[in-house]
């Protein structure tokens, strides 16, 4: 019996040929019925869209911070947002392949995304925001060392660029974690 070992990941900055790409898959990791099929869905609080091809390319034409593309065997498996913010660097958009999710690769990427902004900017932070009620994604943050700090920031009620909520308690937590 063979246990072959999966191919590696490789990590790239993202260009404008990856933002349809990009949308679908940050699309099918969090929103809809696709979503359901991994476990960072948002489909119980969230309807619409999580982002589109505008909120994308500004990411990846913005020079403070770069969409990584993770690939294996050339095929885009996962994607994080990185930005450098002063003394800290801001982790987001942080999308795995709905079947891949549950199998280390989160766990991989989150590993790489802190290494790149220590190494490329000197950051000895990076900050993250998740949705409050996502107790079983902030969990998985905090055993990978963040830290949740119950700072709030309001949820953007009214504006549908980033969904239309199903509950009216939805809030930003910010967690943290030294790098």
């Amino acid at each position: 019996m063979s246990t072959a070992q999966p191919a590696p990941l490789s990590f790239r900055d993202a260009g404008e040929a990856d933002v349809a790409e990009l949308v679908a898959l940050v699309e099918s990791a969090y929103r809809g019925e696709t979503s359901r099929g991994g476990w960072t869905t948002e489909a119980d609080y969230l309807e619409g869209q999580r982002t589109d091809e505008d909120g994308v390319r500004q990411i990846v034409d913005a020079p403070e911070g770069t969409l990584l593309v993770v690939e294996r065997a050339d095929e885009m498996v996962a994607c994080c947002h990185l930005e450098h913010r002063g003394d800290h660097a801001y982790f987001g958009m942080f999308a795995v392949r709905p079947g891949l999710q549950g199998g280390g690769l989160g766990k991989e990427i989150l590993a790489e995304a802190e290494r790149r902004a220590r190494e490329t900017w000197g950051v000895r932070e990076m900050r993250m925001t998740v949705v409050n009620v996502r107790e079983e994604l902030i969990a998985y943050y905090v055993r990978r060392g963040y830290r949740r700090t119950g700072e709030l920031s309001p949820f953007p009620y009214g504006d549908e660029r980033f969904g239309v909520p199903l509950r009216d308690d939805l809030a930003f937590e910010l967690l943290v974690k030294p790098l």
